[in-house]
């Protein structure tokens, strides 16, 4: 049986700065340029206690807490931070897969050390604390699901784990919304099947979830049994990033599907910030009413990675491509062509108990 790890820094960015600047600890902080058409990229949570969040406006966040001190983003000091995060995780295993400068899996089952999963997880904890002043969560399971659902039960600064003999209850009661691959638009669609719990999902046949949801309907079976073989890849290079979501309503015209398309962007922009990741081919995606999908690319000499620039690229690929009075359900825009990103402008991101017990290496 596998042991995987899941860290995920806590308010990563605003953490950083606090750090570097005490005049900044204790009190709510923003990361993002100070500009209204920008986005919030993480938020202290001491700003968090008011609502503001990430991927919310400058100007909606300064109304929610007027104290908000924003600081702008310095990606070259998050890049080197989190490589001396991930410098910590080699003491313990090579198996190593970032998700994001904040965000890894660690496959720990032959770590050298011969500790347990439980243990290495604290001590991977302790040394991020006390080399690096940051604080970081952590969540210990058999797969790379279960690990990142534990690793959010006790944020911040918490550790969890979910055991073999424990999660076949802990995923009956999860939510929906907590399934890998259940975006807003499919849980709706589960809850109006009847679907809101795994408990719910695991009553449902193969055939029923695949006639539903396609191929995933067979993913949801298998996870909502705890079965997750995803391994962790030490070696996967990113090619491409993208968002994607599905009209409530099919939308017609490109003036009912531009704010969705500043939507879209504004979120894309916060995970090619998380991901570190630039490219200079923007592609979008329409899914008509009938399904027929469609995708129109442009590629350019300079990188994608501000959200009002792809807002806008994407907005002039649906007005050169949108056939008039066809009715769209979903929109999708794709960052590919990978460049290494060398960000000074454009602001960031849209942004259980556990006992003692260790059982099999956990």
């Amino acid at each position: 049986m596998r042991k995987i790890i899941h860290i995920d820094m806590d308010a990563f960015y605003a953490s950083v700065e606090q750090r570097d600047d005490p005049a900044l600890r204790g009190k709510p902080v923003a990361v993002a340029r100070d500009a209204s058409r920008c986005v919030v990229t993480t938020a202290s949570y001491e700003a968090r206690r008011y609502g503001v969040r990430s991927a919310l406006s400058v100007a909606t966040a300064k109304r929610l807490c007027p104290r908000l001190i924003f600081v702008p983003p310095r990606f070259d000091v998050y890049k080197r931070v989190s490589a001396q995060i991930r410098e910590i995780f080699r003491r313990y295993t090579d198996l190593v897969e970032p998700l994001s400068l904040d965000e890894a899996y660690l496959d720990v089952t032959h770590s050298p050390s011969g500790k347990t999963a439980t243990q290495i997880a604290r001590e991977i904890r302790a040394a991020i604390r006390s080399e690096l002043g940051l604080t970081a969560s952590a969540g210990v399971s058999f797969n790379k699901f279960l690990a990142k659902v534990a690793s959010d039960l006790r944020k911040p600064d918490g550790l969890s784990r979910i055991l073999p003999k424990d999660a076949p209850a802990f995923i009956d009661a999860l939510p929906v919304e907590s399934f890998f691959g259940v975006g807003p638009a499919t849980a709706k669609k589960m809850h109006a099947l009847g679907i809101a719990s795994g408990r719910d999902l695991r009553a449902r046949s193969r055939e029923e979830l695949m006639r539903h949801f396609g191929k995933t309907g067979a993913w949801f079976f298998e996870i909502v049994r705890g079965n997750d073989s995803r391994p962790v890849e030490s070696s996967r290079e990113r090619v491409s990033l993208g968002i994607e979501d599905t009209f409530p309503r099919d939308a017609v015209g490109v003036s009912s599907c531009a704010e969705e398309l500043r939507i879209l962007a504004r979120r894309l922009e916060e995970r090619l910030s998380r991901a570190n990741f630039s490219g200079y081919t923007l592609t979008l995606k329409i899914k008509f009413a009938d399904f027929v999908q469609m995708t129109r690319a442009r590629t350019r000499d300079r990188v994608w990675t501000d959200a009002e620039d792809i807002f806008r690229g994407a907005e002039k690929l649906l007005e050169e491509h949108l056939p008039p009075g066809r009715p769209v359900r979903l929109l999708g825009i794709t960052i590919s062509h990978a460049a290494p990103v060398a960000r000074e402008e454009g602001a960031a991101r849209v942004c259980g108990g556990n006992g003692q017990l260790y059982f099999d290496g956990f």
